[in-house]
């Protein structure tokens, strides 16, 4: 992306502004990528920063995407979230620092036992098939 982050923060719309950059959670189960089964890879929405394959996503009821590993560690900041009288840890990108959402310790032990359910409107997705052409095909190779 040859934009800044004000730019590219001038075309999201408004929940996807909301989330990535005041922490919002997306109403359970409305998110564009909750029931989404394509191949491909999951971007941060702000900095296109590759976050999440298809591979690693799995359907946890939770109302929002949820993968069970990043990447690569790297892509993803972790901070402790006290809101709303919980205790959590909060998911942050890497380049961006937008809110995407939280991890959890309850995912599927075959997968690495976490879950993170992280918000669509924080993420945009990338098919296999355009993947190459978007600048994302060393990636590929990761993909099944």
């Amino acid at each position: 992306m040859n934009k800044n982050k004000e730019e590219r923060l001038k075309e999201l719309t408004p929940i996807q502004l909301e989330v990535t950059q005041n922490g919002a959670t997306e109403r359970p189960f409305t998110g564009e990528y909750v029931n989404m089964d394509d191949t491909g890879i999951y971007v941060d929405i702000v900095s296109g920063e590759p976050l999440f394959t298809s591979n690693e996503k799995f359907d946890s009821g939770c109302g929002g995407p949820s993968f069970a590993k990043p990447i690569e560690k790297s892509v993803i900041v972790e901070k402790e979230d006290n809101s709303y009288g919980m205790i959590r840890t909060e998911v942050r990108s890497h380049v961006a620092d937008s809110h995407l959402g939280h991890v959890f310790p309850d995912g599927p032990a075959e997968m690495g036992g976490l879950r993170y359910c992280i918000n669509s409107a924080a993420l945009r997705f990338v098919p296999l098939e355009n993947m190459e052409e978007e600048g994302y095909g060393e990636y590929a190779a990761m993909i099944r």
